[in-house]
């Protein structure tokens, strides 16, 4: 492995520490919250980014291990698991999706939720670029996959805020 495939691979795991640690506490902030509010988009938020660490851990545990060329087993194993990861997202969007529209519940408003959304929007869209480049310098498709994951939540952040703003 060359010196830059050794720094590409430490931005990776910086990127997906910072992943986690931004995703551990706006889940404790996203439930804190939206219970408060009574905003099931909030609560269900928050469980959402213990989907998001989980796929940053796996990340983590590819990049700790061999190159994808080296062990392409291990690649192809922390792809399966994203795609896990990929699918219990959509089940919990079609959870909340069906949720919502039966049980029709009226939010209170949440400022605090209103900007811990926000600053994901942000945070959430820094960090997939940021992946996607790294992943794509590197080949590493496990990173690239978890990339698009993050963008995704980036969106669903971006949808929340919307949601909340609309409902003031």
């Amino acid at each position: 492995m060359t010196s830059n495939e050794r720094a590409l691979e430490r931005r990776g795991r910086r990127l997906e520490y910072a992943t986690t640690a931004w995703n551990v506490v706006e889940a404790f902030i996203a439930v804190g919250t939206g219970l408060a509010a009574n905003s099931l988009a909030l609560v269900a938020f928050g469980l959402d980014s213990c989907i998001e660490v989980f796929a940053s851990l796996v990340v983590l545990w590819h990049l700790g291990g061999a190159t994808e060329e080296a062990d392409p087993a291990r690649a192809r194993r922390a792809l399966q698991l994203i795609a896990v990861a990929f699918s219990l997202l959509g089940v919990y969007l079609l959870v909340q999706a069906v949720r919502g529209f039966v049980t029709r519940i009226t939010p209170e408003s949440s400022p605090l939720g209103t900007v811990l959304m926000a600053a994901t929007v942000v945070v959430m869209f820094v960090l997939a670029w940021g992946k996607r480049r790294t992943g794509q310098s590197l080949g590493n498709r496990p990173l690239i996959a978890n990339a698009s994951l993050t963008f995704i939540d980036g969106c669903l952040a971006a949808g929340i805020v919307v949601a909340l703003l609309a409902d003031r």
